[in-house]
Parts: C-alpha cells; sequence; structure tokens
C-alpha cells in the first residue's frame, strides 16, 4: 500500500509519497522530483474524455507513477487532506484531486445543468469521480473536516464543500425571498442534501488568506 504524508516546512505543504512495487496517479504537473525506480506513463485519452476535460478545466490525463521510491508532489502554501475510497463514489470539486493509489477508479460526473448554470460554472459542468478502494489525497486552502449527513441538510456559501459521497445530493437555492436575500446581504447559497459523507473546509490557512487578499 502506497504512503502519503503531507509534509510540512517553513509554511509551505507538500504530499511525499513511498511506493514499493505499485503505482500511483497524480494530477498533471504536480511533480516536485524525485527518488528511485520509478517509471511514468500517461495514457492518451479517448476523444470523449478529451471533449469533457475541455469542457470542465479538469486534466485531460493523470500521469502514473509506478516502480518503487519516493515521489514528491509541488509545495504549496494552502493544505492536503488524505482519505479514504471504500468501496463508494467521491464527487470532487473541480480542481481539488491531487493525487490517489492505483487502485482508484478516476472518471467525471457531470452537474445538472440548472445547478451548474447558478453555481456559475457554465452550462456543462463536469466534476472527477474516484471511486473503488484505496488512498486519495486532495488540495484544499485550509484544514479539512469530515461531515457526516443521515437524511438531512449541510447549507454553506461559497466552494467550502470539497468532495461529497455521490449519495449527497447538491444544488443551489436562494437563502430566503428575493426581499429578505436583498437585506440580509445573502444571495444564494449551495444545499447538500441526503445520507453519506462531506469534505468541508471552513477556512484557509492564514498564510494563504493574506496571499489570496494580496491578488485583489
Amino acid at each position: 500500500m502506497a504512503e502519503f504524508k503531507i509534509c510540512e516546512l517553513e509554511g509551505m505543504r507538500w504530499v511525499q509519497i513511498q511506493i514499493r512495487d505499485e503505482t500511483v496517479h497524480a494530477e498533471a504537473g504536480a511533480l516536485s522530483y524525485m527518488q528511485g525506480d520509478i517509471r511514468i506513463t500517461a495514457k492518451p485519452p479517448s476523444p470523449l474524455a478529451a471533449l469533457k476535460s475541455a469542457i470542465s478545466d479538469e486534466a485531460m490525463v493523470r500521469p502514473s507513477f509506478s516502480g518503487t521510491g519516493t515521489i514528491n508532489l509541488e509545495s504549496s502554501m494552502g493544505g492536503y487532506h488524505p482519505f479514504e475510497v471504500a468501496g463508494e463514489s467521491w464527487i470532487l470539486e473541480n480542481g481539488v484531486y491531487w493525487a490517489s493509489e492505483g487502485s482508484v477508479e478516476l472518471g467525471l460526473y457531470r452537474e445538472r445543468v440548472w445547478t451548474s448554470l447558478l453555481a456559475g460554472e457554465g452550462f456543462i459542468d463536469y466534476q472527477t469521480r474516484v471511486s473503488g478502494y484505496g488512498r486519495v489525497v486532495i488540495n484544499a486552502p485550509g484544514p479539512v473536516e469530515e461531515v457526516t449527513l443521515e437524511d438531512e441538510q449541510l447549507m454553506v456559501e461559497g466552494k467550502l464543500v470539497l468532495a461529497r459521497t455521490e449519495g449527497v445530493d447538491y444544488r443551489i437555492r436562494r437563502a430566503t425571498t428575493l426581499v429578505q436575500s436583498w437585506f440580509a446581504g445573502e444571495s444564494r447559497i449551495r444545499v447538500y442534501e441526503g445520507s453519506g459523507k462531506a469534505l468541508v473546509c471552513w477556512t484557509p490557512y492564514w498564510n494563504q488568506y493574506v496571499m489570496e487578499m494580496m491578488r485583489q
């Protein structure tokens, strides 16, 4: 089983992966450096997969790293969160996939048209789907908490939910009536409903927050 370790130095964080005669996948362009007998392969996508990738801005190819050694991915002022996929499917927010074991299946999931339009993602929105068994690592602006839903709702403003199991439904709606929304300063919220799990980042790391403020 591949070992995923979150390393930290001088306020920067990165993912270090140890493999022993096995395979892992990583986001395209995520490699920083590696040591050992490791081969990189990248299987060309099908025309349909390439089209979906272009529409969704998700990576067309996630390269494979096979062999024995140590892989270090690029560092960030944000964070990384590993979690286990145990037979269920998870839907990942656009851009948060970072790495996974070779036993984890990677695919795309299409959101409903009306939901993607209200969320500002365009007419068609494909997100990464992970399923099967194994470890997955996502990137996050701050610490991640796992929230369990039992036939209930989780309502958030903005992209705080980074991943959810497929049994959790996602939609966009107004926080309240049109007039009350205007007075309250709250327009549309994201509603996650059903039974399952969600990975939520409530607040960013301070240095990530400062950098984002400087960019505005």
